[in-house]
């Protein structure tokens, strides 16, 4: 009974995986992932078995402890899915690839713990995986704290490089495996074990200080996928199958994620990981800066954007963290309709990195009910801008920057991005002239067919909206 309550938990968990690819079956796919989940945990509490077939007795006290957490966990999620903002969406899921890293590392520790305790033989069979867990769970944690801080604000985005940098990362890497080689020859020592844990934590900090903010995207999807192995290695620890079949499928899928995240960019992983994106090289700012005045930059008001769009028989809307930031979806929404009344084709071009997290502003458009049929990824939209009479960029920067294609002294030189600039009409929303999260100015705005539209990106397209009902 055991085996096949986990079995169709599994079945679910990858139907619910596999749901979550599209935005029309994701909610479905989530709510069948959490019955699959709940089903295994129930099957884990009141079914389980030793390696003998003998039913696992759960103490009175155990039981108290598990209801506490249940109720507080909940309670927690309700407030945050209530109270979190659609910015700091990408925040929440690095805490959450981080406490998911952090309760593998204590699963595992524990149940060592408890082998110490009751001076229990540990087989490399069990101790292999828990030193994986610890070492893995680790880097999660830490790794994600830095990523959270970063994009909270907490620290600097650009990377943070010092010297000996590589070098001191390879010695930790280092001391990290001979530690858990040590715990796998003396696994009931709880020495290797707290070596260990600080070595991982330290590791965890220091490889992602030196990531730039505009990578984040892939390195919250592979501090998912670290988070998922190291799920999977306690399942090892503990012999729980399900624990082991869930742990895998999400690790699988975020290093999936990654490549892609990786090959959206043009870049290795090995180049996300040490490349110190967003780092310009000596001289190079004064030269981006040369570069962007050499044009001469438009400014228009929303009341000529809106003269402009109500003659446009198509437009192509490219969002970025700036509409995130203002929450202007539902503005863009609104006048997204009202130009569709207007007997113009509107379309949404999404860049896989736009955003701090994959997928943020699929998420963020679906929050404002724009049709799924209007959304396009990169490769499909690219060749219509030279026929769109209108580009509207929302706060996108790095991701519609000609230097990609054009500057080989570019840190973002040969990073794919979208072809805003072959339109008859460029407006850009923005707050100011500032660069992006990469730190590289965007020679886009001094373009003759650019119109820059200075202010916050809600209020701008709300007086869009206006004049586009006025006319």
């Amino acid at each position: 009974m055991e085996n096949l309550l986990y079995l169709l938990s599994a079945c679910l968990l990858i139907v619910g995986l596999k749901m979550l690819g599209s935005p029309k079956t994701a909610v479905r796919g989530h709510a069948i992932g959490a019955v699959g989940m709940l089903i295994a945990a129930a099957v884990a509490l009141l079914l389980s078995q030793d390696g003998e077939g003998v039913r696992l007795e759960i103490s009175r006290n155990s039981l108290i402890a598990i209801g506490v957490g249940l109720i507080v966990g909940t309670l927690v999620g309700i407030i945050v899915s209530q109270k979190v903002q659609m910015t700091a969406m990408p925040q929440m899921v690095a805490l959450f690839n981080g406490l998911g890293g952090a309760a593998s590392a204590l699963v595992a520790a524990i149940d060592l713990f408890n082998k110490e305790a009751a001076n229990t033989t540990v087989e490399p069979t069990l101790s292999v995986p828990a030193a994986l867990s610890v070492l893995i769970g680790g880097v999660t944690l830490t790794g994600s704290t830095i990523a959270f801080a970063k994009l909270q604000g907490l620290i600097g985005g650009r990377p943070l490089v010092y010297p000996l940098q590589k070098t001191l990362n390879l010695l930790l890497l280092l001391g990290a495996v001979a530690s858990c080689c040590w715990l796998v020859s003396d696994p009931l020592n709880p020495a290797p074990l707290y070596c260990l844990a600080g070595a991982a934590a330290m590791l965890g900090v220091l490889s992602v200080l030196p990531i730039g903010g505009a990578d984040m995207p892939v390195v919250i999807s592979l501090l998912n996928s670290y988070s998922g192995l190291a799920a999977s290695a306690a399942g090892f620890v503990l012999g729980n199958n399900i624990l082991i079949i869930a742990g895998s499928l999400v690790g699988a899928s975020g290093l999936i994620l990654t490549k892609i995240m990786c090959k959206a960019m043009n870049r290795s992983l090995a180049n996300v990981l040490f490349g110190a994106f967003g780092k310009a090289p000596e001289g190079a700012a004064e030269t981006g800066k040369a570069e962007a005045s050499s044009g001469t930059v438009k400014s228009g008001s929303p009341e000529d954007a809106a003269m402009i769009l109500d003659s446009a028989g198509l437009v192509i809307i490219v969002p970025g963290y700036g509409m995130a930031v203002a929450q202007a979806q539902h503005a863009t929404r609104e006048m997204a309709d009202l130009l569709q009344k207007n007997d113009c084709e509107v379309k949404y071009a999404i860049h896989p990195v736009a955003g701090r997290m994959p997928g943020h502003m699929n998420v963020l458009l679906a929050e404002a009910d724009v049709p799924y049929e209007q959304l396009y990824d990169m490769d499909q939209i690219n060749s219509e801008f030279a026929q769109a009479d209108v580009a509207l960029v929302i706060g996108a920067n790095d991701v519609t920057n000609p230097a990609a294609k054009t500057d080989p002294s570019s840190p973002i030189y040969g990073m794919p991005i979208l072809d805003v600039e072959n339109a008859r009409t460029v407006m850009v929303l923005k707050r100011s002239m500032n660069p992006g999260f990469a730190g590289v100015d965007n020679e886009l705005y001094g373009r003759d067919n650019t119109m820059m539209i200075f202010g916050d990106a809600k209020d701008t397209v709300t007086r869009i909206v206006s004049g586009l009902k006025d006319l």
